[in-house]
């Protein structure tokens, strides 16, 4: 599904949002408005064809039942204004905002061309931590990886950078990110992705000894699910992301790059259909 930053009309971005959810396991009309806490079965239904309308509080629980947080909340309740806007005047203040809070939070996605990114840890840790040390050599900015990185690798991960769009070059060794936040395209060749994922898990991995546990963060629990669960959990797992990112978003002053793994696999074959005789 698109960025909510890439809609105009939230008639359709309801049913591309009820499309997707549709897409990955059962989801229904009935369950997405009982979700958001109308007794009308069918009502988004009618929203999303353009047949009824949301209010200020009808957007609110909308907003919270697809687990929208912070800036991409803000700017729903902005697309639901400038749809119902009566006049030109309210209509254009709702559109302000909307770009306004686009720009604040710009999200850039990956896409095909600047799959590179997602080969090696050095290129999204570089990215975020290139900004906090202004005019920090290579040599300098290898020393406060925790993994072995060369002087010579940075040199050429911060060309890439720069060259790819992800950072802007200000001065000598001084730079700026392009947007805030960096996300994988769907259409993003998968491979690519995955490995990453790997990565970065054999380096969650080692954290367990390297760090004190003041240090860094594990948690855990084994759980039984149905479909239904499974695809709720997914949903939850999202908006957390998203919650972590409005969160670090909202500061200024980092002094440290840290990495977030969501991971949510299964442990055991589905057993559905499966008879066992004693």
């Amino acid at each position: 599904m698109k960025s909510i930053f890439e809609y105009r009309d939230y008639h359709l971005y309801l049913q591309d949002y009820y499309d997707e959810r549709k897409r990955l396991g059962a989801f229904s009309w009935r369950e997405f408005c009982r979700n958001a806490g109308f007794s009308s079965p069918n009502f988004l239904k009618l929203v999303s064809m353009g047949q009824s309308k949301l209010s200020k509080i009808k957007a609110c629980q909308v907003a919270k039942s697809m687990g929208l947080v912070d800036y991409e909340e803000q700017y729903f309740y902005q697309l639901v204004a400038y749809g119902n806007a009566d006049n030109n005047e309210t209509q254009r203040a709702a559109f302000l905002e909307m770009e306004r809070i686009a720009l604040e939070h710009q999200v850039r996605v990956v896409d095909k061309e600047a799959l590179q990114y997602y080969e090696s840890w050095k290129y999204p840790v570089i990215r975020e931590l290139a900004p906090l040390m202004p005019g920090a050599t290579p040599r300098d900015l290898a020393e406060e990886c925790k993994e072995y990185v060369s002087a010579e690798e940075i040199s050429d991960v911060l060309d890439f950078l720069v060259k790819a769009g992800f950072l802007k070059k200000e001065g000598n060794g001084v730079y700026t990110q392009t947007a805030q936040t960096i996300i994988g395209s769907k259409e993003a060749l998968p491979i690519a992705i995955r490995a990453m994922h790997k990565e970065m898990a054999i380096m969650a991995a080692r954290a367990v000894d390297r760090y004190s546990a003041n240090e860094r963060f594990f948690n855990g629990v084994t759980l039984s699910v149905n479909q239904d669960a499974y695809n709720r959990i997914i949903e939850e797992i999202k908006a957390c992301c998203k919650k972590v990112v409005a969160i670090a978003n909202e500061n200024s002053n980092f002094d440290q790059v840290c990495r977030i793994n969501f991971q949510f696999f299964p442990l055991t074959d589905k057993i559905t259909g499966k008879k066992y005789v004693k």
